[in-house]
């Protein structure tokens, strides 16, 4: 076999992996590349709530970190009606707030730190499009309480995406080999 039927040969291979790989990945890595711009751009596109300030004049001592959870809390279960277990708190000492961000919801409170006065409510789009963008949607909707989708998903579609490169990269280089070949053999 010459180096231009092997190299031929390889590059036939390597288009079949390419093509038979791309059709069932194509969907996830548009998804990953569509939710990645998105998440790059998501204060210019709004998807974060804007950053309140403290309505307080001269603030002095801040609230209790409890009783600020508890204000959101039963904010969350008297007039929202959804779960008031909370995922996490992001506290800006410089803006004189603290938002509250809940497990089972897309929902952030944004509190005053000084008087505990509730000053947005908000849904934070940008989690949802991170959890789309990473796999975490499905342990999120199932309520797994694990990351086991994230995982499968993050890998596979990365494994997908490596290979995709590899077979990409060498379905441009052998062609170019092969015309280096031919050009070789015709001097």
């Amino acid at each position: 076999m010459t180096n231009i039927s092997k190299t031929a040969n390889l590059t036939r291979i390597h288009r079949r992996i390419h093509k038979w790989l791309s059709i069932p990945f194509v969907f996830f890595l548009l998804l990953i590349g569509i939710t990645a711009i998105l998440l790059a751009w998501k204060k210019e596109f709004g998807l974060i709530p804007k950053t309140q300030t403290t309505q307080v004049e001269n603030p002095q001592i801040w609230m209790n970190v409890d009783d600020m959870l508890s204000i959101s809390k039963s904010y969350m279960r008297d007039s929202v009606g959804k779960s008031e277990e909370i995922d996490r708190i992001d506290i800006r000492p410089d803006k004189g707030i603290v938002k509250i961000l809940f497990k089972y919801h897309f929902t952030e409170i944004q509190l005053d730190g000084y008087s505990g006065e509730i000053l947005s409510v908000s849904r934070r789009n940008s989690d949802m499009i991170e959890k789309i963008h990473d796999g975490s949607i499905l342990d999120f909707l199932f309520q797994t309480g694990a990351e086991g989708s994230k995982l499968v998903y993050s890998t596979i579609t990365s494994l997908a995406l490596i290979i995709l490169g590899i077979s990409g990269f060498y379905l441009w280089y052998y062609p170019r080999k092969i015309k280096n070949f031919k050009k070789k053999s015709s001097n």
